[in-house]
């Protein structure tokens, strides 16, 4: 405990499902007994991508709301931009810490922004990037040079894995000396449980999403958006289509939702092809899988796959992103190449089909998830702050 709290401001555009709200919420928490006293900021999300407010609510995490701070740039930016400026004056953060694009980019302004005597450790965690297919040619080039001239004011540039980093170093953000590799961390608690509960679990779940006892499922948990590439996902289940014993769930939601669900199936496939929805019981969802699959074209590190792994759950995704630093490669499960959909169904398939693999890839996984540990992200952000903090002084 330091004899002074020192004061973070903490600020993320969404708290959306995912890694990132994950991290900021637990952060904020965590930090606290480690004498930080933190403001966590947060913006609004649209409907469709689902919220993690019951998680702050459980851990008595109250954040403050700025309802302009939203992910898409529009004209609330600015208003969005004086609301921070206004915190920060008011509260007089020793550390501004921003997650994510959005909030990365109004946050660090703010900071720079408001006149003081010394303006506060800027910190910046790239939970992936968005630099590359999500925007138009014109629009990446404007977001790289807002992104290079922040990265040249920022204290410290946080990468979720040292793929993430790589990308970004590559593209001219900033130099590889800039970056601090700090993996996400979670509470994986709730996924390691016994053998029967773990059956009960999976069964009770499979019962009451209407799948067959002695089916085999294929799960996919992700945001109903393009980057995650769901279509991708229901082309290797068609491709799967033959197997009437092979049932296949997605988990989530999201803006593509609505024409993802109006896709046209295989007659025999359509009735095995489960849309679940947000589910808040994940482990359950881990438990009830024989796969867990992601078939993104762009990531930062897959929470999906950390926790299917963590609940013993072999898992096939596509090479991309920080996906390499999560999964151990005929280890814990298979990486495929975006472009070889074949070889995804045939990676699917051979976990089906070889049971002994499948056990011992999912024991693996259990024990392989453990470097993803809360306790030593809490340790490792805890560091990088004391250590930035002396550096100031």
């Amino acid at each position: 405990m330091t004899a002074r709290r020192v004061r973070v401001l903490r600020v993320i555009a969404r708290l959306n499902i995912g890694g990132p709200a994950i991290q900021a919420i637990t952060l904020t928490q965590r930090l606290d007994s480690l004498g930080y006293e933190t403001t966590l900021v947060r913006g609004a999300e649209s409907e469709s991508e689902g919220t993690m407010d019951h998680l702050a609510d459980a851990l008595g995490v109250h954040p403050l709301r700025v309802s302009a701070l939203r992910r898409d740039p529009g004209p609330g930016d600015l208003m969005a931009l004086i609301a921070l400026m206004r915190t920060i004056r008011r509260g007089r953060p020793q550390i501004v810490h921003t997650h994510a694009a959005k909030a990365g980019t109004l946050g660090r302004l703010a900071a720079l922004l408001v006149p003081a005597r010394r303006r506060p450790v800027l910190v910046h965690t790239f939970h992936g990037h968005s630099l590359s297919g999500y925007f138009s040619s014109r629009r990446q080039r404007v977001f790289l040079a807002i992104e290079r001239a922040l990265a040249a004011r920022t204290d410290r540039l946080i990468a979720v894995s040292a793929e993430v980093r790589d990308e970004l170093v590559a593209l001219g953000v900033a130099g590889s000396e800039r970056f601090e590799v700090i993996e996400l961390g979670f509470d994986l608690r709730p996924f390691q449980v016994s053998t029967g509960e773990r059956s009960r679990r999976g069964r009770a779940l499979r019962t009451e999403l209407g799948v067959p006892a002695d089916a085999r499922v294929v799960t996919l948990i992700a945001r109903l958006v393009p980057i995650k590439r769901v279509d991708r996902f229901l082309r290797v289940a068609a491709a799967l289509a033959d197997r009437d014993d092979v049932w296949f769930v997605v988990v989530g939601d999201g803006e593509l939702g609505t024409q993802l669900r109006a896709l046209e199936r295989p007659p025999e496939l359509a009735a095995r092809v489960i849309w679940a929805g947000f589910r808040r019981d994940i482990p359950d969802v881990c438990f009830a899988s024989d796969v867990v699959v992601l078939t993104s074209d762009n990531e930062g590190t897959p929470v999906s796959l950390i926790e299917a792994q963590a609940a013993g759950t072999p898992v096939v995704s596509t090479r991309v992103g920080g996906v390499a630093s999560v999964v151990r490669d005929g280890i814990t499960g298979f990486i495929v190449d975006t472009d070889d959909e074949p070889g995804v169904a045939r990676a699917i398939t051979r976990l089906l089909d070889d049971q002994p693999l499948a056990a011992r890839f999912g024991s693996a996984g259990a024990e392989h998830a453990r470097r993803f540990s809360l306790d030593m992200l809490v340790e490792r952000i805890d560091g990088l702050y004391q250590r930035l903090l002396r550096e100031r002084r």
